[in-house]
């Protein structure tokens, strides 16, 4: 099928890309410059630089004619900062933008959408008791941005939403999420002190097939929640250490109560610098000290995701992390798009 993508020099998106034309898609799309240092683009996929915010309808439409898929591959996540009520910027960049695409996917005739989302979605609809979306602005933005997408689901139109979890591997010149973990790791000195808990990954080469498994397989309107691999933060660790030289670096459990502490702290920070951040950093707690863990039997075995590298995807993302703070290499970061 031919699939227009928002966002398509993205880590995730340039992966979905080389794996639908792997599978004998046709892929187009649209992504702001500049494209990251040493980044390496499927030469198949035809791009247009551009910010599709700025576009039309007509000139969205352009690029949605004769298309059978879609694949919304941008958007913001909870790092991102701002004045309050930060809601605003997450409607603005991962809500307002569906409702306006898959409006147009469903004037221009195409079949299949896909949607990147997050796992703390899952979390939210898993634990109604934590009152997530109450207390964390970006997932509530996330829940919203579901509801919107599966509104447009019917015959006409097949939506899938992605619960994506946390996601390990690489793309030159592009920061990977991981260089807050790397700093605190090299921040505590003789041990590695960390709350307890757990959480669901994948890996990049993983978020490609359930992206192209969904706009192959997926029917109506659904939510998959995606984990392949889970791990308590205590495993994760050790393999962190492993590729930072430290492999023998003690681990030490903290309490709840600690953590809770430290995420009191950034809010008050917060507050000094007159911005918000998407999650409740001391409400935070219920999800970081619990163990948020995804079957892969509830989303990726039947979007035909199979099993990969995830030590080794790990590694390129710490490395690459060492390197960033060492000033060793170039990178920009995420963008609205």
């Amino acid at each position: 099928m031919k699939v227009f993508m928002i966002g398509g020099t993205g880590l995730l998106g340039s992966e979905a890309a080389k794996e639908l034309i792997a599978r004998g898609h046709e892929v187009s799309s649209i992504a702001l410059p500049p494209l990251p240092t040493g980044a390496v683009l499927p030469p198949e996929m035809k791009l247009e630089f551009g910010n599709y915010l700025e576009m039309s309808d007509d000139e969205l439409k352009a690029q949605l004619a004769g298309c059978e898929g879609f694949v919304f591959a941008a958007g913001v996540d909870e790092r991102v900062e701002g004045p309050a009520p930060i809601y605003e910027l997450y409607k603005r960049y991962n809500i307002d933008p569906v409702k306006r695409l898959l409006r147009l996917c469903r004037e221009c005739g195409v079949k299949h959408a896909v949607i990147l989302g997050s796992y703390f979605s899952y979390a939210a609809k898993k634990w109604p008791e934590k009152e997530l979306t109450k207390w964390h602005p970006y997932i509530r933005s996330r829940i919203d941005q579901e509801v919107a997408a599966m509104s447009f689901a019917g015959d006409e139109l097949d939506v899938a939403v992605l619960e994506l979890p946390y996601i390990f591997g690489t793309q030159p010149g592009r920061k990977p999420v991981w260089v807050f973990l790397v700093e605190q790791i090299r921040g505590m000195k003789g041990v590695t002190m960390y709350p307890k808990g757990g959480t669901t990954m994948v890996t990049v080469h993983q978020v490609g097939q359930a992206i192209a498994g969904a706009l192959e397989k997926s029917r109506g309107g659904r939510c998959y929640p995606i984990g392949y691999y889970n791990m308590t933060w205590v495993e994760l660790l050790k393999i962190v250490h492993k590729y930072l030289d430290c492999p023998r670096k003690k681990i030490v459990t903290i309490p709840n109560w600690m953590y809770a502490f430290g995420g009191k702290k950034i809010m008050k920070e917060q507050k000094e610098k007159g911005i918000q951040g998407g999650l409740h950093m001391m409400k935070f707690t219920d999800i970081m000290c619990s163990n948020l863990f995804i079957s892969k039997m509830e989303g990726c075995a039947e979007l035909g995701v199979t099993g990969d590298d995830i030590d080794g995807a790990i590694g390129d993302s710490i490395l690459l992390c060492r390197d960033i703070l060492d000033n060793k290499t170039a990178v920009i970061g995420m963008k609205g798009e």
